[in-house]
């Protein structure tokens, strides 16, 4: 079997300082998505449901709650050979620093690497969103015999300025590449595309941040210490001297670079028919299995919500918002394109009814909110007002963070009752 053959290796990023506050105290990679999963989430489960099964994550910061999230989550047979384990960035007396880009995290991982058994790396991101088969990317990197695949997309000419963008001949084996190129060069880089894609203006193929390496070849491109990222150095310097194929994807991708596009990425979970499919049995994604009751709605209208388990609520109205587990939203509350990520643990009926703890977690009653996220285990009190949106000027308090007109209430944050933003 191929799948045999490969060992997929998961990049975490990097302090992920343009999701702050969402990275504060978490990984890129652990960053709750969907009111259920984290994002580690879509390339393991793309993993295994391409029968892949031996897996390293490579993080250096605040890798504390991923490692607690990959341990409760994803445990093999006993006879078996599969495994997903957290590679943290580590000191040794040959070197003393952090990691210092993508490719510098695979070389001093590459000790860990080596001691096992394959023919190919699959190298990923940690924070993309799609569902892709990696075997059949695989088969036809062996088919060509190339000894690099880059997964390729094709983008339009806004976006292609802020991707690696690259053409392939007749045999889609890549000629030449150019990261983030400026836009009057564009003319000179648009590629043969499928006649769906022409006809939506997306004729640059650029770089998903997915390849396969084979094992000799990215064992000896590790040995040169001044190459320290794969899009801006591995890649457009091995073009040169070693076939590579690009593999053409047309599905659902987006980058969860930034606020912005996290927040819409979640959001656009709420569509009639999202981009991304949660519901293909064939394309399942996999979490923790958290053994929570059902979700409790009282007289409160939806429309186009995503809730997940475990919530009590007794909303007004819920509208374009996704609302993760154990949530509580109480009595005549609206809430109104908004994520709200939920809670880690219940408070007991004791210290509700008895009214021991002044402001309970999740949203009270009587509140507004709007374009915004909430993360985990945040306290709302009764009538408050987060009317997010383009009108509100970045800003960061103690308890929330405003970006490009979305309210981000950090993690664990209590805003008072009556409060507005």
């Amino acid at each position: 079997m191929i799948n045999n053959k490969v060992l997929a290796i998961i990049l975490g990023g990097g302090q992920g300082s343009r999701l702050y506050p969402l990275t504060k105290d978490r990984s890129k990679p652990a960053v709750p998505i969907a009111g259920k999963y984290r994002l580690v989430d879509i390339p393991i489960s793309n993993c295994i449901n391409s029968d892949i099964k031996r897996m390293f994550v490579l993080t250096q910061f605040n890798s504390a709650s991923l490692n607690k999230h990959i341990k409760n989550t994803y445990h093999f047979s006993f006879f078996s050979s599969a495994f997903v384990d957290v590679l943290a960035a580590e000191q040794t007396p040959h070197n003393k620093t952090w990691f210092q880009g993508t490719a510098d995290a695979v070389r001093q991982s590459m000790h860990h690497f080596l001691s096992h058994d394959f023919d190919y790396f699959l190298i990923l991101s940690g924070d993309q969103l799609y569902q892709m088969d990696y075997e059949k990317m695989i088969s036809a990197h062996i088919k060509a015999k190339a000894k690099i695949s880059i997964a390729t997309i094709p983008v339009n000419a806004k976006d292609a300025t802020e991707f690696g963008i690259l053409k392939s001949d007749d045999n889609n084996v890549v000629t030449s590449f150019i990261e983030k190129p400026d836009a009057s060069l564009l003319p000179e880089w648009t590629s043969e595309v499928s006649d769906d894609m022409k006809a939506q203006g997306r004729n640059y193929l650029a770089s998903m941040g997915i390849y396969v390496f084979n094992r000799s070849l990215l064992t000896k491109l590790m040995e040169n210490p001044e190459t320290n990222d794969f899009g801006k150095e591995i890649i457009p310097q091995a073009i040169e001297q070693h076939k590579t194929l690009s593999y053409q994807y047309e599905g659902y991708w987006t980058d969860i670079g930034n606020i912005d596009s996290f927040f819409e990425a979640n959001i656009g979970l709420t569509a009639d028919i999202p981009q991304f499919d949660l519901y293909d049995k064939k394309k399942r994604i996999y979490t923790r299995a958290r053994m929570l009751p059902t979700t409790k709605l009282a007289g409160t209208m939806t429309e186009k919500a995503v809730i997940a388990e475990g919530c009590i609520i007794s909303a007004a109205k819920i509208e374009q918002s996704v609302i993760g587990i154990r949530s509580r939203i109480g009595d005549e509350s609206t809430v109104i394109n908004t994520y709200m990520m939920g809670s880690d643990s219940y408070e007991t009926l004791d210290q509700i009814q008895n009214k021991k703890i002044d402001i309970l977690m999740g949203i009270g009653q009587r509140c507004f909110i709007k374009n915004a996220i909430i993360d985990k285990n945040c306290r709302i009190g009764d009538d408050v007002r987060i009317n997010g949106g383009p009108h509100l000027e970045d800003k960061e308090t103690d308890t929330y963070f405003i970006k490009e007109g979305i309210v981000v209430i950090k993690k664990g944050a209590t805003i008072p009752k009556g409060y507005v933003i």
